[in-house]
């Protein structure tokens, strides 16, 4: 399947694996790569340069195929070293950046100038368009049933992606609610080039995780996510766990009073006990609604060729069919 997307990236299947904290290591980013697909490192996970260096070294000796590196920013008492970082994805030849949170507009000349492709996430169409006015190759055009950061809009994936659609030239990926073959046939029908996939692949054999966090997103349906932060305009989808509970107990009960310090301990430093020990009532932990459509754990490259031999069945059968009936 030719897209857009697949001819940018140099990849197979039109499928991305997105940035997500404690999940994007080498392993994961490698088998979606080797499947044909896009897998992405999670820079700040690393936290280092060096070790950003170390992983991305991990993964040239894992795939020879394309992947790239997620570098997010937001707002922090402690920024990371973006210069350095960004220095250690070019030395380290890696061909594409999916960037998320704040416009990423100063980093673009020094990625452009090494030959770098740049995919930027949003959950609008004005912030899309802007990506596209700043130089950035792709957006990942996020709708309100994503996992982590929807934006404050709420704007779903039905009406979010024809909206990008008759706005955007540059290619987009959907992203959120986005699992199977019938999401891809989906997105594309509704005007994207590909999917963006991120609690989807945390339930597969390679992701780096705790069986735990794995058979939570099986067992849980798309009713299990709640919204937190919403008070301090920093929306997150969650799974629902005790800390979340709590979380939004305390968001009702101090209202408008409500400061990040109130329940910085349902949401900091949380994701090593929750991705690495299991303990999965630790915090609150990014998920998507889509994990009411997922119930096994397969092997990315399964996934992937499920998705794409499913694709090619929907198109070719199910929909060919209703057009010639």
């Amino acid at each position: 399947m030719k897209t857009r997307i697949t001819q940018l990236f140099g990849i197979e299947h039109p499928i991305i694996q997105g940035g997500m904290h404690f999940v994007g290591y080498a392993e994961l980013a490698a088998a979606v790569s080797n499947a044909g697909g896009l897998g992405i490192i999670t820079g700040l996970t690393q936290g280092t340069p060096e070790k950003l260096a170390n992983e991305i070294a991990r993964c040239n000796k894992m795939t020879d195929k394309p992947f790239g590196v997620n570098m997010t920013f937001l707002p922090t008492l402690a920024p990371p070293d973006y210069p350095a970082l960004f220095q250690t994805i070019i030395d380290g030849g890696v061909t594409v950046v999916e960037t998320a949170g704040n416009n990423p507009q100063q980093w673009l000349p020094m990625l452009k100038e090494a030959g770098i492709r740049v995919i930027h996430k949003c959950t609008s169409v004005r912030h899309a368009l802007k990506a596209e006015k700043i130089g950035c190759d792709a957006v990942s055009v996020d709708g309100f049933e994503c996992g982590g950061h929807p934006g404050e809009d709420d704007i779903p994936n039905f009406i979010l992606l024809p909206r990008a659609a008759d706005e955007l030239s540059i290619p987009f990926v959907a992203s959120g609610g986005m699992a199977d073959a019938r999401s891809l046939v989906a997105a594309l029908s509704l005007g994207a080039d590909g999917i963006n996939m991120g609690t989807r692949f945390i339930a597969t054999e390679e992701a780096p995780v705790h069986e735990n966090v794995k058979q939570a997103i099986i067992g849980a349906s798309e009713l299990d996510t709640r919204l937190v932060m919403r008070p301090l305009r920093n929306t997150e989808r969650v799974l629902n766990n005790v800390a979340v509970t709590r979380l939004l107990e305390k968001e009702k009960e101090l209202g408008d009073s409500l400061e990040f310090k109130d329940i910085i301990h349902e949401v900091a430093g949380v994701y090593p006990k929750i991705m690495l020990d299991g303990e999965m009532d630790a915090g609150a932990w990014s998920c998507g609604m889509v994990a009411g459509l997922i119930d096994d754990a397969p092997s990315v490259a399964v996934l992937v060729a499920r998705i794409m031999a499913e694709a090619d069945a929907i198109i070719a059968d199910r929909l060919t069919g209703i057009v010639n009936a």
